[in-house]
């Protein structure tokens, strides 16, 4: 994925705003990536561009070889669905559905696979965040590290190119908050491109790459620690 002097400008009661400016990066696979900046840096901003939530006012965004500016709702939809596996701050997990089920959300509309293949598929990617012990358990019953790795074991569900995470860890202790990192970090050396954008300096130990923004500006990196 790469992005060629995009800008977002945004017009509220008759004035502009720029969340975005100029921002031109090559995000590779096999790479942990790290966002850091103020609120209101425009890292927002950014993570919704690169997960085709915002479209750039200016610039260029190709992801996957295609330029999603020429792409319309339904093929960005698509595009969304099968190269982006999302993970927020909050979780997101439905409280009346165990870990199992949560996961299965995902691979509910994968026509491809047949109910005991996704049932089967949900509980190896149960297994590789070490939750195997935890396939009945609801989120309630789940610590807060706990919940955040099955939130990361159904962004993998449709086996996404892509991990974008916004602020995984910013619920967390220290001691989950070092479980997550490590496991967004095996995810990139798997060979997937995962962003992460993070308010903590622990995101230095695990990125191979910072990005610092500040007032819509790439202001700096930190390359092939």
């Amino acid at each position: 994925m790469e992005l060629k002097n995009v800008s977002k400008i945004y017009k509220l009661k008759g004035e502009e705003i720029v969340a975005l400016k100029d921002f031109s990066y090559k995000f590779e696979s096999g790479k942990l990536y790290g966002i850091m900046g103020h609120s209101g840096s425009g890292k927002s901003t950014l993570i919704n561009i690169l997960s085709l939530l915002e479209i750039p006012t200016s610039g260029t965004y190709i992801l996957d070889k295609k330029d999603v500016s020429k792409l319309n709702s339904s093929e960005l939809a698509n595009l969304r669905l099968n190269t982006i596996g999302f993970v927020f701050q909050d979780f997101y997990l439905d409280e009346n559905m165990t870990a199992l089920e949560n996961i299965m959300l995902p691979l509910l509309i994968n026509k491809s696979l047949n109910f005991n293949e996704k049932v089967k598929k949900a509980k190896k990617l149960l297994n590789e965040v070490g939750l195997d012990n935890r396939i009945k358990h609801f989120p309630k019953e789940l610590s807060g590290g706990e919940k955040q790795r099955v939130a990361i074991a159904r962004a993998l569900a449709n086996e996404p190119k892509i991990i974008l995470a916004d602020e995984p860890t910013g619920n967390l202790d220290e001691e989950n908050e070092k479980i997550i990192f490590e496991q967004l970090k095996k995810l990139s050396k798997d060979g997937k491109c995962v962003i992460v954008v993070s308010h903590s300096d622990e995101i230095n130990k695990y990125a191979d790459e910072i990005i610092k923004i500040s007032k819509g500006k790439k202001v700096g990196k930190n390359e092939d620690k």
